[in-house]
């Protein structure tokens, strides 16, 4: 029986990945491994996919080698997609050492138990944050240099290397994907949309950055995991692919939909002092994954705000 591990499973991306995936495939076993830290909620996980028969749980911190290492003997796992991470940037800018030790470290861990254990595919999730700023114009290829502008994205591209140096040096197979700003249900409550919905609620102001210029293209959280399948089970081994929604909006023309959408104007947002090393625009080339896998976007931004908004605000 193929046993896929899953790690970060409660987190955003994960949760969505398992809810979608576990139950169209009952012939997989789904191993999901979480540390259960502030973004994973035992929640975001549908009832029914928690008690299915190829679903099981393990609550282990992935910087804990002994641990892992006893979950795979268990389950004797064939092969692994990757999604546990320190992701919000603030919080790498606060206290960049936890970054350090779960992306690379903790990374670093699964690479050494998937030679040991001689699993298949490592398949790697990453960010579009790797490549750093870009100019208004131009996009992010696979080829675009990796020049990353803060703690977490440079975490994040040191495991990207070190999957990569592996598959090299040792011959594991893997794939990585690096998306753009994911939005949709179940995204931890620090992210914008759903901070920013928070806050309106509790009828504060939304704080933006700056002018609120910076740009983000956007991806329904759903999108990208069908993404995630198509790569995991169809893309050559040592391949990496962008995926991004072709939604480019800064971040106030983002503030202002929310405002609209929840009976808001301008005044209630408050311009807060730039975050260090904010970088000015993400923007991304999906353009090999479509070429190579056929995978394209369905959800339209205009479809996909409106289902977002009404998950946070139910």
């Amino acid at each position: 029986m193929q046993t896929i591990i899953i790690t970060g499973w409660a987190g955003f991306i994960g949760s969505n990945f398992l809810n979608r995936y576990v139950p169209l495939h009952p012939e997989i076993r789904f191993v999901n491994v979480d540390a259960l830290t502030y973004a994973g909620k035992l929640e975001n996980i549908d009832p029914a996919v928690s008690q299915a028969k190829n679903y099981a749980f393990e609550r282990v911190d992935i910087r804990d080698k002994a641990a892992l290492r006893r979950t795979y003997e268990r389950y004797v796992p064939t092969d692994i997609v990757h999604f546990a991470a320190e992701s919000h940037v603030d919080n790498s800018i606060k206290n960049p050492g936890l970054f350090t030790e779960t992306n690379i470290f903790g990374t670093q861990n699964l690479l050494d138990l998937h030679r040991e254990f001689r699993l298949g595919r490592f398949h790697h999730i990453s960010t579009d944050e790797v490549y750093g700023d870009i100019p208004d114009s131009g996009f992010f290829t696979e080829s675009t240099p990796i020049d990353p502008s803060s703690p977490y994205s440079a975490s994040k591209a040191g495991s990207d290397l070190l999957v990569k140096a592996y598959g090299r040096t040792f011959g594991i197979d893997y794939v990585i994907t690096r998306c753009s700003n994911n939005y949709g249900p179940n995204q931890d409550s620090e992210k914008l949309i759903p901070h920013f919905i928070g806050l309106l609620r509790s009828g504060k102001p939304v704080t933006v950055y700056g002018d609120g210029s910076n740009v983000r293209d956007w991806l329904y959280v759903g999108d990208h995991c069908d993404a995630i399948w198509k790569v995991f089970r169809e893309a050559k081994t040592k391949s990496v692919y962008n995926i991004g929604g072709n939604n480019e909006y800064t971040n106030l023309e983002i503030t202002r939909i929310i405002l609209a959408a929840m009976g808001k104007d301008d005044s209630h947002i408050s311009f807060v002092a730039d975050r260090p090393g904010h970088d000015k625009r993400y923007a991304i080339d999906a353009g090999k994954i479509r070429r190579e896998l056929g995978w394209v976007p369905k959800i339209p931004f205009e479809t996909g705000i409106v289902s977002t908004m009404e998950f946070y605000t139910q």
